[in-house]
């Protein structure tokens, strides 16, 4: 696409569609355009459309026949993402998807395959990896500080009340893997590299939640790296370090390790070294869903600068399959007992089921 402004059309402006809101606003001095936005209440899309100054809609299909679009940034539940994907695809234009993908790995596949079809840009709203603090992590690997990693924990365990803001979460049929974990598991890939097999134990430690709130996995990776992913929401910690993710990275030359307040020590040959790499606070965010909300505008940022390039997104459409694989192979091994191979991408029959039980 060529550089200039991508005017952009935001399906959703609920609780957490604030943040992709702001940040397209925020993103206006390098290219993005906020044009429209659209919510099936009323009342939410009419004040959106105030605040940001757009015209809104309560029909997306009605949005994307009136406005231009080069692009449109869907924050729904995920039960609605199929079609909305789908429906921004057969109008050609790039399609920007909340995580979960969707609701089965057979939902997300088929958004894949639509969209490599019809050649339409595809990304998936997978904003942890794009953190300060899991951006600095990523930096520090790659120059090869610590050599090679060989061993991780990624944890995320907090008592915060997100039922609060998010009730629906209560009757989720699959909820601390599926909302938080998927972010968890998406940061080891993004730090160890793919996974080869997967276990996984879950809880249901707050009787008021249909499904599980609190997950802990083992990951072997195909390097053969080992990861340890936590996740959970009835911890109960002073302080509590909600929501940042704690890191802990071994490799043959030394490790890092990301406690609460974003403080990173890194030990390399011996030597240790020691900083925080807390997320910036923004006009327009709060502590201490900063350290979220600033990855939601770099993920934003990321995403307008891969449509100006002509380029797939880090987290395409195809790469999170990935991760969305982790996350029913996750289920599959706690409901077997067993350790799950994940569902791969089969490039000459499309995606195909072979999340079969390690050997």
């Amino acid at each position: 696409m060529a550089r200039g402004a991508i005017r952009i059309g935001v399906i959703g402006c609920g609780f957490y569609a604030q943040n992709h809101l702001h940040a397209w606003k925020d993103l206006a001095n390098e290219g993005a355009m906020l044009a429209a936005v659209c919510d099936v209440d009323a009342g939410k899309a009419q004040t959106a459309g105030r605040s940001f100054g757009v015209p809104s809609y309560t029909d997306a299909a009605t949005m994307m026949a009136t406005e231009r679009l080069d692009a449109v940034d869907i924050v729904t539940r995920h039960d609605t993402h199929r079609a909305l994907c789908e429906l921004a695809i057969a109008k050609r234009v790039a399609t920007i998807v909340q995580k979960p993908f969707a609701p089965t790995w057979k939902d997300c596949a088929a958004i894949v395959e639509a969209a490599e079809k019809a050649s339409v840009w595809l990304a998936v709203h997978e904003n942890f990896r794009f953190q300060a603090p899991m951006r600095h992590v990523r930096r520090v690997i790659d120059s090869g500080a610590i050599g090679t990693p060989s061993w991780a924990r990624v944890t995320f365990r907090t008592g915060f009340d997100v039922f609060r803001t998010q009730p629906y979460l209560y009757d989720e049929e699959r909820l601390a893997i599926a909302d938080v974990g998927i972010h968890m598991l998406d940061l080891a890939r993004f730090f160890l590299g793919e996974v080869e097999r997967i276990s996984c134990e879950t809880q249901r430690r707050n009787p008021k939640v249909r499904a599980e709130d609190t997950a802990t996995m083992l990951l072997r990776h195909r390097g053969g790296a080992v990861s340890i992913v936590e996740c959970t929401y009835e911890a109960r910690r002073d302080p509590d370090p909600f929501p940042e993710t704690l890191i802990e990275i071994e490799g043959d030359r030394g490790s890092i390790v990301v406690r609460g307040g974003s403080h990173m020590r890194v030990t390399s040959n011996g030597t240790t070294t020691e900083e925080d790499i807390g997320s910036p606070l923004l006009s327009w965010t709060s502590h201490p869903w900063h350290v979220a909300q600033e990855g939601a505008l770099s993920a934003c940022r990321h995403f307008l600068d891969c449509l100006h390039r002509g380029i797939p997104a880090e987290t395409s459409g195809r790469d999170n399959l990935k991760t969305y694989a982790l996350v029913d192979a996750a289920y599959r091994a706690a409901a077997e007992g067993r350790a799950i191979v994940p569902e791969r991408w089969n490039e000459s029959m499309g995606a195909i089921a072979n999340g079969r039980g390690a050997p």
